[in-house]
């Protein structure tokens, strides 16, 4: 039986949607926050397939974080192995970190439910599920795109909205993760940042009400055929 580990980097933001496709593929699933005492003796090797979530923090935010070294260290180490990892917004921030990219503050807040632009690389990988479809947003950090990948989509504030090396890895900045999930309510607690990115709970409730069920099934399609081609 194969074995997926899920990395959650806060209680909220979880595996969601994506659950879905990684079992049907065959996994069975692992999961381990960066909080639990056990996360610094984590193996990252042993799986075949590691999935980092999101979170709130920044991957340059280490001083609040320690985790955060250790996960970008042993993440370098899995990568350099050519093993399958999948990263979501912060965790695909944190792949670029371990392949040597800088991460950094974006221009805006990017919130929201909003399509993204697939190049002519993206058309003709399994992101291509996403062209045309809203997908959630909800991120204010950005990185250099790293050596040696494939960018695959950008957005109007965001040039690197995914992006590939080989078959065995896929990172997404956006949530295409996100739209079933009862644990989005919780995302809506820091009215601050929402306010910051120029929209509020009711706002998003309506559109996470109109987009979260197409959002969620395009990003299946997406990591069900990514999943098939390892």
């Amino acid at each position: 039986m194969k074995r997926a580990l899920v990395v959650r980097h806060t209680p909220y933001e979880g595996i969601a949607g994506f659950r879905q496709p990684v079992e049907q593929a065959g996994y069975v699933i692992d999961r381990v926050d960066v909080t639990d005492p056990t996360f610094a003796q984590i193996d990252f090797l042993s799986p075949d397939l590691v999935v980092l979530m999101g979170g709130p923090m920044g991957v340059y935010e280490v001083e609040e974080n320690p985790w955060i070294a250790r996960e970008v260290e042993a993440l370098a180490g899995r990568l350099d192995r050519n093993l399958p990892v999948l990263g979501v917004c912060l965790g695909a921030q944190m792949i670029a970190a371990a392949l040597g990219a800088r991460v950094f503050p974006g221009p805006v807040k990017e919130v929201g439910f909003a399509p993204i632009t697939i190049n002519a690389a993206g058309q003709a990988s399994p992101v291509r599920h996403l062209a045309g479809v809203p997908v959630l947003h909800w991120h204010g950090d950005t990185f250099d795109l790293p050596p040696g990948v494939e960018l695959l989509a950008s957005s109007a504030h965001y040039a690197h909205q995914a992006y590939r090396r080989g078959p065995e890895l896929l990172a997404l900045q956006c949530h295409p993760e996100m739209g079933e999930d009862e644990r989005f309510e919780e995302w809506l607690d820091d009215v601050a940042y929402l306010a910051e990115a120029g929209t509020d709970p009711p706002a998003m409730r309506a559109a996470h009400e109109t987009h979260g069920a197409g959002a969620v099934a395009a990003g299946r399609a997406v990591v069900g055929e990514w999943l098939a081609g390892l």
